[in-house]
């Protein structure tokens, strides 16, 4: 039985002997280097928990990072002479499972990943090897020809330069563009030869201590990676003349065609924006505490080199339709979610899909109470003061990925 398995399927009975000692456990992972010095501090802070609420969260870090991080936990329960002592239920446990295999294979986002075939190690992950990594635009929109400044979006901003920095992306920003700019700036990223025609979008890059002019000529690798930030309605993002772009056409833009640099490559796109003017109700329930691998098959089963044009996207909004999405001075909570959580989940390698998912619960369970004045919105009363109006209120907020990944994608932190 592999790994991943093995702990999937007896995860119960594991947490319940190995909180005995919680505190050994966590020590020795962190010793074998099995977890980062970040996960090993978020573990051993947790509030709330109890002793097996500890020890999950420890067993589910050890899941998410895949086939032979589980090997190696396994082998580390097995053999480690301080843990047989101090968990003498785990022998009879681990022998039962046969769960300790000569040759670990690679996990897969799939479910089942037992007997998985060796050919398909591979082909399964998306290759980043280009230096950079890929291109990060940020389309940050601050202010519109109506309305106040959309405060905090320049700390987004800030934050999403610094973070695919260090996963080792360039970061390009164009900043305040209308509906029509916002449309030819991303046709432009999204062609051939595009890159050499961006001076009238005014680009700027992310140097480490601000953005700045761009340096030189963009090009792209492996992977490109899209945020824009704006303010927004259901199915679309505004420019700054307050003209909407569908989110659905800023994805076609980039659909795989014969031509396009980024055909086969993964293409991520992160939407701070709101999708309505309804206030995201609150729910209390006692429940809630480029290789021969880019081939497909087939419907014969015969080898193709084509690929859906809808193929090897992911979109991640930051809230579902018909809702408010949540900024203050701070930042947005998604964008400050999505940084943080990459942070610390692409350390452990875990795939992206993971890490949003993480997202989405993070930023769901947050709550808060939403204050809008009269320049927000057609829905807010022009006597709409400080104290807020009918409209305002208690809030929560669900993002929602969408995505045609045909692999995993991983990304990692750079020195």
């Amino acid at each position: 039985m592999a790994a991943n398995a093995f702990l999937r399927r007896n995860k119960i009975s594991i947490v319940d002997t190995l909180g005995a000692d919680h505190t050994l456990i966590l020590n020795k992972v962190y010793e074998k280097e099995l977890i980062t010095a970040r996960e090993y501090n978020n573990l051993k802070s947790i509030n709330k928990e109890n002793v097996e609420g500890h020890v999950g969260a420890l067993v589910d870090t050890i899941m998410n990072k895949g086939e032979d991080r589980c090997q190696a936990f396994l082998n580390l329960l097995k053999t480690d002479k301080d843990i047989q002592e101090t968990y003498p239920e785990l022998k009879n446990m681990l022998e039962k499972g046969n769960c300790l295999l000569p040759h670990p294979v690679q996990a897969s986002s799939v479910d089942n990943t037992d007997n998985q075939p060796e050919s398909r190690k591979e082909d399964e992950q998306y290759k980043l090897k280009s230096k950079p990594t890929g291109l990060c635009l940020i389309i940050n929109n601050k202010h519109f020809v109506s309305g106040n400044p959309r405060r905090g979006t320049d700390k987004d901003a800030e934050s999403l330069g610094k973070e695919f920095t260090s996963l080792g992306f360039r970061v390009l920003m164009c900043k305040d563009q209308t509906k029509d700019q916002m449309e030819r700036a991303l046709k432009c990223f999204a062609s051939q030869w595009g890159l050499t025609q961006l001076q009238e979008f005014k680009v700027q890059e992310w140097t480490g201590s601000g953005f700045t002019d761009l340096l030189k000529a963009p090009q792209h690798g492996d992977a490109f990676i899209c945020c824009v930030l704006s303010h927004g309605n259901k199915g679309g993002v505004l420019g700054t003349d307050k003209l909407p772009l569908p989110i659905k056409e800023i994805t076609r833009i980039f659909m795989a065609t014969p031509e396009s640099p980024l055909t086969a490559k993964p293409k991520v796109f992160l939407i701070q924006a709101c999708q309505g003017h309804q206030i995201h109700p609150m729910v209390v329930s006692d429940d809630l505490q480029a290789d021969d691998s880019d081939s497909t098959l087939q419907a014969d089963g015969s080898p193709s080199t084509s690929i859906p044009q809808e193929a090897d996207i992911l979109v991640h909004s930051s809230t579902v339709e018909d809702y408010f999405s949540i900024r203050d001075t701070e930042g947005s909570w998604f964008i400050q979610s999505v940084c943080k959580q990459l942070k610390e989940g692409c350390d452990g390698k875990e795939e992206i899909e993971v890490i949003l998912r993480r997202v989405n619960k993070e930023v769901a369970g947050k709550d808060g109470v939403l204050r809008r004045g009269p320049s927000c919105g057609p829905s807010c009363v022009p006597s709409c003061g400080p104290s807020g109006c009918p409209s305002c209120g208690p809030t929560t907020q669900m993002p929602e990925i969408r995505n045609t990944l045909r692999k995993r994608l991983v990304l990692t932190h750079r020195n």
